[in-house]
């Protein structure tokens, strides 16, 4: 069952309560009204009674010719006024009760708007726009000291995320001086024959030579990610001419390993970083092409639905257990390691990819094919073009 809304539950609240004082006061009325117009009767009934005389009864002096009919059609009329006092304290009651609701539901709906924004304020939070995210000062107590500690806690995760991007892009700076001078030497080695070389070292030769070039493609994406929040994401990007942009340049890795590309595009422009967005395509593609079978192939999708644009990458490859597709796009992990390092991945693309998406306000989830393959699908939505 969905959760009532706080404002919903003053409402409810504040509802029944109001019903149940109406509800007691029409209840204390009609009886006190009750017991009037019985009393009226008994003093109707009670005409001729010479002991009254000394109470404060009213008698009605009535022929007596007429007595019979007068007391019938009083009693006629004293019973429908009571049902008609019953009928419309109860309708008042409802009335009441129901006003009530409507001014509580708008009275707290402007008592918490302060609680409204502030959550509509945390909604916005990105790890890009943590300076722009602060509460301003709250005329309301509670949300006020709530706001400061807010404020001091997107301080700390400011200060944290500039850490870990400064460690990230340094460690990756000081990493490609000795992999740049080992590659040069392994260069300079390679360049020049060595006849006296036997299979060991030449194997030994081979292996530093790709491991150092596999070094060298890790260091240039995690320079990548660290630089990502600096990139600007104001083009206006055609998906479409991206993705046959792609496909033409994986076509030779396709074709080696016997996969066919088949793009599936409409027209789709958004908004955001043409390189991100060509890098996540490649990404996707490439990866689809290394994991699949072969004479497998590779599907792009991408098409604009009115303010989302839609992007899909399906493969014929063995496809990615469920309990492992949220961890895919962890850094370094693997599905099967083995595969991987045949293939040299360095194991951040898939990691590269959401950091993508997740800049440009977007989502990517993991789906079964109808063949067993994997798809990749990713949406993103466009606010203003």
């Amino acid at each position: 069952m969905k959760r009532m809304s706080l404002q919903w539950r003053l409402t409810c609240i504040t509802t029944l309560c109001i019903a149940i004082i109406c509800g007691c006061l029409t209840m204390f009325v009609y009886k006190n009204g009750v017991h009037y117009i019985d009393s009226l009767q008994n003093a109707v009934e009670s005409q001729g009674d010479e002991k009254g005389n000394k109470s404060d009864e009213i008698y009605i002096s009535i022929p007596d010719d007429k007595w019979d009919e007068f007391a019938n059609e009083f009693s006629v009329q004293v019973y429908n006024n009571k049902a008609d006092y019953k009928r419309n304290s109860l309708i008042i009651t409802v009335l009441l009760a129901l006003l009530g609701g409507v001014v509580t539901y708008f009275i707290s709906g402007h008592a918490l708007r302060p609680i409204r924004e502030f959550s509509d304020k945390i909604e916005e939070v990105q790890a890009q726009n943590l300076s722009d995210s602060r509460i301003e000062e709250n005329n309301v107590k509670e949300l006020n000291q709530l706001g400061i500690s807010y404020n001091k806690m997107l301080e700390r995760l400011s200060e944290a995320f500039e850490i870990q991007r400064q460690f990230t892009a340094n460690a990756a700076h000081e990493l490609r001086t000795p992999l740049a001078l080992m590659q040069v030497q392994l260069d300079l080695y390679n360049s020049a024959s060595h006849p006296g070389n036997d299979a060991d070292t030449l194997q030994t030769i081979k292996m530093v030579t790709e491991q150092n070039d596999k070094l060298n493609r890790m260091v240039k994406t995690l320079l990548d990610m660290s630089e990502l929040q600096t990139v600007g994401r104001d083009d206006k990007i055609i998906l479409d001419a991206i993705v046959e942009e792609v496909l033409a340049d994986l076509e030779p890795l396709a074709v080696e390993r016997n996969i066919k590309l088949i793009g599936k595009c409409e027209d789709a422009t958004m908004i955001g970083s043409d390189i991100l967005i060509y890098r996540l395509v490649y990404n996707l593609v490439e990866n689809a092409i290394k994991y699949n079978h072969p004479l497998g192939q590779v599907t792009v999708t991408a098409y604009q639905r009115n303010k989302h644009v839609y992007l899909s990458v399906e493969d014929t490859g063995s496809g990615i257990p469920k309990e492992l597709r949220e961890r895919v796009f962890e850094p370094f992990f693997r599905v099967d390691k083995s595969r991987s390092r045949e293939l040299g991945g360095v194991g951040l693309g898939l990691a590269f990819v959401r950091e993508i998406v997740r800049v440009h306000d977007g989502s990517i989830c993991i789906k079964s094919g109808k063949t067993g393959g994997t798809i990749f699908e990713v949406t993103f939505a466009q606010h203003s073009m």
